[in-house]
């Protein structure tokens, strides 16, 4: 039996490079507006984080997410990824 490749992704705060489950994507549309995308699958500019509330907080401070979308990000799109994680 064939084994299945497991698609890896770099978080944008740790450098970590993990399996895509385990990290949560975050994508900035073509209309401009940043969601948090559960299924990995919208189109659009996406940045990966790891599943943490740490790094989240991390990547609030650095401002990364914003270097990496290239946009301004409002305080209730930390908060939709931080219920997001506690979801998870």
């Amino acid at each position: 039996m064939k084994i299945k490749k497991i698609p890896m992704r770099s978080c944008v705060v740790t450098g970590e490079k993990l399996p895509k489950r385990e990290l949560l994507r975050i994508v900035r549309t073509q209309d401009g507006k940043i969601v948090c995308d559960p299924t990995g699958k919208l189109n659009g500019h996406g940045a990966y984080i790891k599943k943490d509330e740490q790094v989240l907080e991390q990547a609030k401070k650095t401002k990364i997410l914003e270097r990496r979308l290239e946009c301004q990000i409002d305080e209730d799109v930390y908060e939709e990824v931080r219920n997001e994680i506690k979801k998870m």
